[in-house]
């Protein structure tokens, strides 16, 4: 039997899911989409039912390409679970009475009871299954509450005798349920009301997301920091013996040895420099990368749980909304501040053709991945925060030129932000560490591959001299333009493959600091990586990505261009 989860954004389907299914989960793409969901295995007894984690929505009427799925997922179902926010009854119930009429055995899971019960809202879930005619467990998926009984009358999911109404009479059917089953508990307010309060004023609110980007950001920096140095070492003391045992195994040389170890740097190995399979392959995305990787997603998966991530959307509205897109597009960029390919991917959360243009465009070209990210740190890092700052003082700018200029030259609608804001509640750990690991998962999975398939076509390229040809081809506007040495030509080749084993390749060729901030910044805007490229495609499709492209290549020329000029001109 395959049961649904089905319910709004933001109704902790995923901790029902969690609770449900334990911790054997697949992460799948619906056929035909690039649209993930999740699915696990629940034991039942001596049954096996197949649990599916639908994208969120809020009605079957799709608006965008992930509520497309989901309303297209339910034929495919036995059971439906659907997952109700509690503490906002009104609004989950129209697609809860959508559900119904869809001719599928329905059970509904009163979640977040307890954030209901906090609120003051009491609910009368006996007179409410009677109005919908199916079961109605009330659920905490944090502490586990309900769970059991929502498992043991999956059996009692009951068609609804419900007969077929149009959209306007649902929503009115719904504020009339809700009415009759729903009533207010007067209580004092306390100290999460006020935070709630604060955190999306328009004064206080600012201000606070700045003090949480900033903490987010600080925490990335250090402890990735942190877990780098503890697998550099572990590097250093575990594998580089049995490297250079290799190494000494094919004589210290030739083309198979290049490509295998690499260069050696002064008789030894370089894992930075040295650009094998075994060695730079390996390195930069386990040691340096994979670090920044999971501490980025550790902030972010918090930031889900715990509710902010609605509120920061809400505080940026305002000005997004100049970009030509509304305060959740934040989300998408955010993802894609972890890897490009789920933040181009999130995009589909938007409900028009030009907001998704406009966010998987910023999010190619000034949305930086933390692999890439973590390169450039380390190689300007050392130099002072000065040239970091003009890195990303850089992007900033672009970003918000960019945004502006497609919002008042693209044709189409920028639709005002609709959203219920989650209470703020504490993490279900469980479901949290699913959630990263996850996501590491998938970095880890769609990573090495790039990054072995870049250092592969490095090494061969300088055997077959191909990079000393693209160097000399592109010398104007690499040499000329950018104020950078020929041999930078091969790491916009490589670029195309991993931007963080091009931004590596930059280590040795000895760049002064103005040469590395035109290089850094040039390889950021520069072509995604062809895994994000790819994805572009599906989403966009080919005029689109032309589009994108096209743009792309002005920003790169225009930006690196003035930029060299800009730094010259200032002096060292």
């Amino acid at each position: 039997m395959r049961v649904l989860l089905m319910g709004n954004p933001n109704v902790g389907k995923s901790a029902v899911f969690s609770r449900l299914t334990g911790t054997h989960v697949v992460v799948s793409n619906y056929a035909g989409t690039t649209v993930e969901y999740t699915r696990g295995e629940l034991r039942l007894g001596d049954r096996t039912l197949e649990v599916i984690d639908v994208p969120g929505t809020y009605a079957l009427e799709p608006t965008n390409r992930a509520e497309a799925v989901a309303s297209e997922m339910i034929s495919g179902g036995d059971v439906v679970i659907n997952v109700v926010d509690t503490t906002h009854l009104e609004r989950s119930l129209y697609l809860t009475l959508q559900l119904l009429l869809t001719g599928k055995p329905v059970i509904v899971a009163l979640n977040m009871w307890d954030e209901a019960q906090k609120a003051g809202i009491a609910i009368d879930t006996g007179k409410l299954e009677e109005l919908l005619g199916v079961p109605v467990i009330p659920t905490c998926a944090l502490t586990g509450e309900g769970m059991d009984l929502l498992t043991s009358r999956l059996d009692k999911a009951r068609i609804s005798s419900l007969t077929s109404e149009n959209g306007s009479s649902l929503w009115q059917k719904a504020a009339d349920i809700s009415k009759r089953v729903q009533r207010s508990v007067p209580r004092e307010s306390n100290f999460r009301d006020k935070l709630d309060h604060a955190t999306v004023h328009p004064l206080y609110g600012p201000a606070f997301a700045l003090f949480v980007l900033l903490l987010s950001f600080g925490f990335v920096a250090y402890f990735g920091d942190f877990l780098h140095q503890i697998l550099d070492n572990a590097f250093e003391l575990a594998w580089l013996p049995v490297a250079m045992w290799i190494s000494g195994l094919m004589g210290g040389g030739g083309m198979l040895h290049d490509i295998l170890i690499g260069g050696l740097i002064d008789g030894e190995i370089n894992f930075e420099e040295s650009f094998g399979l075994f060695t730079t392959g390996l390195y930069i995305p386990l040691a340096v990368v994979l670090p920044y990787i999971f501490s980025f997603y550790l902030v972010l998966s918090l930031l889900e749980d715990i509710g902010y991530l609605p509120r920061l959307g809400v505080v940026v509205d305002a000005f997004m909304q100049r970009l030509g897109i509304h305060g959740l597009s934040i989300v998408p960029m955010m993802l894609g501040i972890g890897c490009n390919v789920p933040g181009v991917m999130a995009g589909r959360m938007l409900e028009t053709r030009k907001e998704r243009f406009i966010v998987a465009t910023l999010i190619a070209i000034v949305v930086p991945c933390m692999a890439q990210q973590a390169m450039v740190i380390g190689l300007l890092g050392q130099a002072g925060p000065g040239g970091l700052a003009i890195v990303y003082g850089t992007l900033f700018v672009l970003w918000i030129a960019m945004g502006w200029l497609m919002n008042l030259f693209l044709k189409g609608e920028s639709p005002e932000m609709l959203i219920d804001l989650p209470p703020y509640r504490m993490p279900y750990w469980e479901s949290l560490a699913k959630k990263i690991y996850m996501r590491m998962n998938g970095f880890i999975r769609s990573a090495l591959p790039y990054v072995f398939l870049g250092v592969f076509v490095v090494n061969l390229f300088y055997t077959l001299g191909i990079i000393g040809y693209i160097s000399q081809v592109f010398a104007p506007v690499i040499t000329g333009l950018f104020g950078l040495p020929g041999e930078a030509g091969g790491a916009l080749i490589v670029g195309f493959l991993r931007k963080d084993v091009a931004v590596g390749m930059l280590a040795p060729l000895g760049l002064e600091l103005n040469q590395l901030i035109v290089a850094s910044v040039v390889l950021m805007v520069y072509f995604p990586c062809i895994a994000t490229f790819v994805v572009l495609f599906r989403e966009l499709g080919v005029r689109d990505l032309l589009k994108l492209t096209a743009i792309m290549i002005l920003v790169v020329v225009v930006t690196g261009g003035g930029l060299n000029l800009i730094l010259n001109a200032a002096g060292p």
